[in-house]
């Protein structure tokens, strides 16, 4: 007990300096998007000597459109991929986990491949098909492919999920003489709030943070999401307004951190009923 006593405030103080030191750069960003742009370089510190709120002014205002345009651009994308997820990816997980067909567990093993695959490897042929119908320039290439269950990783956790509830739910629906469509949409999809609320996170964050496809497909500066916006700020041929850029990053970062926050009490309890089984 003695040694317990004495170690548990040096745990705890190691912790803190831990997390001190992960939170760094983002403490960092904050301090210098209040700074003016010739002191951000010059001190490593978090120490301000004054504030400089401008820089979130003329961040809003920097590009055309103002940085509004493009938090509604991101915001449409990442609803349109999240209503996507949750119900492509709960129908299939519904049908690996409850459904007998032929060539389940073979299917179901390609699913599980596909999270293995870069999308580094995917994206010339998409880009080559998306263009051949047109829909480069616009939100479909980034939404459709959630609406056919794209994201294993998502339909694996759902899977997870349905099979730890009791079978003896779905018999006893069959007795009332309800079909699948009612046995999953009246009484495994309720169940289903801890990997529904998993899914939406993961897909808000993945999809609010994602630069690489969104800067393929999307050319327009008025169809530009957030991070693609957030580059649009450092020019090769002038200078760079950092203030203005560790401003609206700071922005972009608001959501993600709501997010994170609110839905941190089912992210946890998902993971833990689903991943950890």
């Amino acid at each position: 007990m003695t040694t317990r006593r004495v170690f548990a405030p040096l745990k705890h103080l190691g912790l803190v300096l831990i997390g001190f030191v992960m939170l760094y750069p983002v403490l960092w960003m904050v301090v210098s998007s209040l700074r003016p742009g010739d002191e951000i370089f010059r001190s490593p510190g978090l120490v301000l000597d004054g504030l400089r709120t401008e820089n979130y002014s003329e961040g809003w205002n920097a590009l055309t459109p103002s940085f509004g345009t493009y938090l509604l651009n991101s915001a449409v994308l990442v609803l349109g991929c999240i209503v996507g997820n949750l119900v492509s990816c709960s129908m299939a997980a519904y049908a690996f986990a409850r459904l007998q067909f032929r060539g389940k567990r073979w299917w179901f093993g390609i699913m599980l491949g596909t999270i293995m695959l870069p999308i580094h490897v995917i994206i010339v042929p998409q880009y080559v098909l998306f263009s051949n119908i047109g829909w480069v320039n616009t939100f479909l290439p980034l939404i459709v492919p959630k609406i056919l269950a794209t994201d294993a990783f998502f339909v694996f956790l759902m899977v997870q999920f349905i099979r730890g509830l009791p079978r003896e739910l779905d018999e006893a629906a069959r007795i009332d003489g309800c079909g699948h469509p009612r046995i999953f949409l009246q009484i495994v999809l309720p169940l289903m709030t801890p990997a529904l609320a998993t899914t939406t996170i993961f897909t808000f964050i993945w999809t609010w943070n994602d630069f690489f496809s969104q800067l393929i497909y999307l050319t327009d500066p008025d169809m530009y999401t957030v991070p693609v916006a957030l580059r649009s700020f450092v020019d090769s041929t002038v200078a760079t307004s950092w203030g203005s850029q560790f401003a609206m990053s700071v922005v972009s970062l608001v959501p993600i951190f709501l997010a994170f926050l609110i839905g941190q009490r089912y992210l946890v309890k998902g993971i833990a009923t689903t991943g950890g089984k």
